[in-house]
Formats: structure tokens, C-alpha cells, sequence
């Protein structure tokens, strides 16, 4: 497979990058280059192989998800600049003058 500079430009196009003229000609000799190598994988014998998600094998590397007691309100909000009873005191964010 050959990638013309039409499709090199549409790919460009579509990633929202703008190459010039020269930058264009250099992508799709590199883009050429990597297909070529990417088609070599073709030519490998894969017959009797199990498909892989992943070459190495996976642990679970997370603990267990057990539920622990939560930070008491007065200790989550002893630095909080501005409280308002229970909860963070923070700058309203939407118009509030409903007309």
C-alpha cells in the first residue's frame, strides 16, 4: 500500500495539521516507510497461535476495594477557607440574577 500526497494531505486535514508543500512530500515518504515496515508483519507465520491482548502476562497490581471510614467533615473542613456549615464556601460560577 502507497499513500499519495492527496491522501498524506487528507490525513494532515483531519489531524488539523498544516504542512507545507516540502513537509507534505517528507510525511508521505515517512508514512510510506512505516507502512512498508508494517506490512512485513504479513510475512509472518502467526498459524496456530493464540490471539494476545498483551505479550506479558498481567497482574492486578490494586489492593482489594474495602471500604474504609471517610475524613470527619470538621477535619476535611478545618483549613477551608470559607465554610458554609457542612460543605466548601466557593465563588458563585453561574449568573444567580434570574429575571
Amino acid at each position: 500500500m502507497s499513500l499519495s500526497l492527496a491522501d498524506v494531505k487528507k490525513v494532515a486535514t483531519l489531524a488539523r495539521l498544516e504542512l507545507s508543500p516540502g513537509d507534505l512530500a517528507d510525511m508521505a515518504d515517512q508514512l510510506n516507510r512505516i507502512l512498508v515496515y508494517v506490512d512485513q508483519l504479513s510475512e509472518v507465520d502467526t498459524e496456530g497461535l493464540e490471539p494476545l491482548a498483551h505479550p506479558l502476562p498481567l497482574n492486578n497490581v490494586f489492593r482489594d476495594d474495602v471500604p474504609t471510614p471517610s475524613l470527619p467533615v470538621a477535619a476535611a473542613l478545618q483549613n477551608a477557607p470559607n465554610r458554609l456549615a457542612d460543605f466548601f464556601g466557593v465563588p458563585a460560577v453561574f449568573d444567580t440574577d434570574v429575571s
